[in-house]
Order: C-alpha cells, then sequence, then structure tokens
C-alpha cells in the first residue's frame, strides 16, 4: 500500500482518482473487452458499445436474443430462463441451518429497518395540501454471481422492496450450474420473499428487466450492483426504467487515531480489499505509529486470506495509507473521498460523526464493524460508490416508492389565490393559464 503524509498530498490523491466508469476499466480489460468482442460480435467493440449493442438485441430478439447471448457470451444453453417456483424453497430447506438461520435473521433486521424509514403519506387540511407515498408496481434486484453468489444482496434489496409495498419483485442473477442460479441465491430469494427468478447475469439481465420479454416482465425500476457491463447497461437506461444508481468497485475509508486496534483497523482494510482487484480501502489517521503498526498488519493477515491475491491486488493498485496532521483534517479528505463506507474508529466517535457530510453509510466506533454492515445491521448494504456518495443515497425503502402532491383548495383559498395564478399567467403569456385561475375566482 502506498503511503502518503499530509493534507496536500492526500487532497492531490483523492483528485487523482478519476471518474466511476473510468476507474472501472484499466488497459487490460479494454484489451480484453475488444478481443472477445471481436471473436462473439465479429468487431472490436469498447465496454459501451458492446453493452449498446446488447441491449439493442435483447430490445429486439426478447428471449431468443437472451438465449443466444447466454450461449455466446456465457457458453450456457438456456432451455428456459425462469427458475422454476419449486426450487427456491427446496433449496432454502437444504442450506444448512446456521446459515438459513442467519439469512432469517438478516432478512428480519433489513425489513424492520426499511418499515421504520419508509416515507408516508400526509394531508394538512388547514391547506388543503399533502403528499401521496406510493410504492412501485414491480422491481427487478440484480444479483451478481460471476466471482461468487452474494445471497446478502439479495436480502438486502427485496426485502427492502417488499417492505416499502412492492407488488412483484423479479430477481435476475446468473447461472453458476449451466442452468440455474446458485443455490444459496435462491435460498435467499425465498427467504426475502421474491416473487419469480431468472437465470440471467450481465448486461443482458438489466436488459431484460427494463425492455421486458416474452418470459421476463418488464419492471418499474432496476436496483443491485454488478461489474462493468451491469453499471453501463444501467447508465445506458437511465430514463427508459428507473434505476437506484451506477456503482462501482467497493470502498472503504477508515478514520483512526492513537486509540485504534491495529489488528481490527487491518482486518477491516482487508475487508474490503478481497471483494475486488479494483476495490478501495483508505486508512486516515493522524498516528504515525499506527499507521505503521497497521502496514505491519495487512502484511501478517493477508496470507491467510482465500482472496489474498485479488486482496494483494486492490491494495497494490487502490489502497492507500494516509498520515493527516488532525482528525479535522481526516474528516476533510474522508468528505472530499465521500466514499461508500465511512467507518470511525477514534475515541468519542459521535463527536466527529456529525461532521461526516458525505458517505454510502457512516460506521460509528470500533464495535460497528462494516462487515456487520454488509450482512446483517439492518441497513441495505447497496451503497452509492466512487464520490457519488456528495448526491445519492443508499438502497433505503424511499427507492421503491414514488411521491406525488395532492392539492385540494377550498373555495376560500381558491379566491385567494386566483389572482395571484392569473397574474404569473399573462406574464408568462398563458392567458388560458390565467383565466382558468380567475374562474376560480368567481
Amino acid at each position: 500500500m502506498r503511503i502518503i503524509r499530509g493534507l496536500a498530498e492526500a487532497k492531490a490523491f483523492v483528485a487523482g482518482r478519476g471518474n466511476l466508469l473510468s476507474q472501472e476499466v484499466p488497459p487490460h480489460l479494454v484489451q480484453e473487452v475488444a478481443r472477445r468482442s471481436q471473436a462473439i460480435f465479429g468487431h472490436p467493440y469498447t465496454v459501451p458499445e458492446v453493452v449498446a449493442r446488447i441491449l439493442e438485441e435483447v430490445r429486439t430478439g426478447g428471449d431468443a436474443a437472451l438465449k443466444d447471448l447466454t450461449l455466446r457470451i456465457d457458453g450456457i444453453r438456456m432451455e428456459t430462463l425462469e427458475t422454476p417456483k419449486e426450487a427456491l424453497p427446496k433449496a432454502a430447506e437444504a442450506l444448512p441451518k446456521d446459515l438459513r438461520d442467519a439469512l432469517e435473521l438478516s432478512a428480519r433486521r433489513v425489513t424492520s429497518f426499511a418499515r421504520a424509514s419508509l416515507p408516508k403519506s400526509w394531508h394538512d387540511p388547514s391547506t388543503g395540501l399533502g403528499e401521496r407515498v406510493v410504492p412501485l408496481d414491480r422491481v427487478g434486484v440484480y444479483a451478481p454471481g460471476g466471482n461468487a453468489p452474494y445471497p446478502s444482496t439479495v436480502v438486502m434489496s427485496v426485502c427492502v422492496a417488499r417492505a416499502a409495498g412492492v407488488r412483484e419483485v423479479i430477481v435476475c442473477t446468473p447461472a453458476r450450474d449451466g442452468v440455474n442460479p446458485s443455490p444459496v441465491v435462491l435460498a435467499a430469494a425465498h427467504i426475502a420473499g421474491a416473487d419469480r427468478v431468472f437465470a440471467l447475469g450481465g448486461a443482458q439481465g438489466i436488459a431484460a428487466l427494463a425492455y421486458g420479454t416474452e418470459s421476463v416482465p418488464r419492471v418499474d425500476k432496476i436496483c443491485g450492483p454488478g461489474n462493468i457491463f451491469v453499471a453501463m447497461a444501467k447508465q445506458q437506461l437511465f430514463g427508459q426504467v428507473g434505476i437506484d444508481g451506477v456503482f462501482g468497485p467497493t470502498e472503504t475509508v477508515v478514520v483512526a487515531d492513537d486509540s485504534a486496534d491495529p489488528v481490527v483497523v487491518a482486518a477491516d482494510l482487508l475487508g474490503q480489499a478481497e471483494h475486488d482487484t479494483l476495490a478501495t480501502p483508505i486508512l486516515l489517521t493522524t498516528s504515525d505509529a499506527l499507521l505503521r503498526r497497521v502496514e505491519t498488519e495487512v502484511e501478517r493477515q493477508l496470507p491467510a486470506l482465500a482472496k489474498k491475491d485479488i486482496a494483494l491486488a486492490a491494495l497494490n493498485g487502490q489502497g492507500a495509507l494516509i498520515l493527516l496532521p488532525t482528525l479535522e483534517d481526516a474528516i476533510e479528505v474522508s468528505n472530499l473521498i465521500a466514499p461508500e463506507h465511512v467507518c470511525l474508529n477514534v475515541r468519542d466517535p459521535w463527536r466527529w460523526a456529525e461532521r461526516v457530510r458525505h458517505a454510502g453509510a457512516l460506521f460509528v466506533g470500533a464495535y460497528s464493524g462494516e462487515a456487520l454492515g454488509d450482512y446483517v445491521a439492518g441497513p441495505s448494504h447497496t451503497l452509492p460508490t466512487h464520490g457519488t456518495a456528495r448526491f445519492a443515497s443508499y438502497l433505503g425503502a424511499d427507492q421503491f416508492v414514488k411521491r406525488f402532491p395532492v392539492i385540494a383548495l377550498n373555495a376560500e383559498d381558491a379566491r385567494r389565490l386566483a389572482p395571484i395564478a392569473a397574474a404569473i399567467g399573462y406574464a408568462e403569456g398563458f392567458t388560458a393559464h390565467a383565466k382558468s385561475a380567475e374562474l376560480r375566482a368567481q
């Protein structure tokens, strides 16, 4: 991991991180995509071009295009796209008891948090104004499955949608055995309350949810993380279907002082690094001694990881140990990064929590491990990444509802407001608007 000292150097590091999607397309991937697209489509496409081609094929070709693309891209011949409904409860029953209990507890906590945070309709009779909060009809949840199955993503998306009152929840996830998705993903879908599961991955799965096909129902909104092709598909489809966000590789910023345990800090950084070679683990600290001990601990703990090669690539690629003069500086740099996770491992963490303005999620104190947030704390772990926490929020219950205002004025309000509306209408040249308002005054 690189070591950075001082506020100026730290700010330069943040400024050099680039944008969300450029971070996800390193040169070796550009070359691999060109080679693969030449073999599959007969042309050396870029990532956006590959995605656009896939979206168009699915839009015009429906089920046949989905099966053809799955065969050409993944080498899987699909007879049917939907996983039989009876496979879901069977998968749940076959889980080891400890894992099933864990997923069920996670589902209960996620559901409880989502219900507590759900926005509610309101109406003020004195003004005649209010707001209706209405759940979406149908939502599509994308669950990644390329490197490993992610049952936690299913739980933390489907349960939130269900808590918000969504009528139908569809899950798309890649096939794992040539036909069906991972059994643990199917089990999670059952536990969380999904209605249907389709063995579709990548940009073609996103396209199926957005456009609808003979088999896959068109959804109102698509949520869930994925690889560069999934992220690009969601970006290109924005405006045609609701999108929760475009997510990049995971990232964590640990803010620590000399009270922090270097063993725990190192474990938290490695917990992010093992996700992806493009993951970003960053330590911001005021203690040079802690920095050095964390560096040593990372080297000590790394060889024992099942995904040590992935973690090492992330540490060397995007990781950083940053020494800053004060915790004020550390929080300033954290806000500039606006990362997916901010972990405050400092004395009196609530004092500093109030100063965190940009974070996908905030973990306050040494006991609030980010890994607990990933699986069981309660809030969904689908969070804005790579600086988008400056303007975006996590996948909460409000992402699965829509709001519209309700205007129910009485005669007195209409007589009082109509001349004002008419004056504005005449000023804008909309005389019909003005006359319509004036009629209310009569």
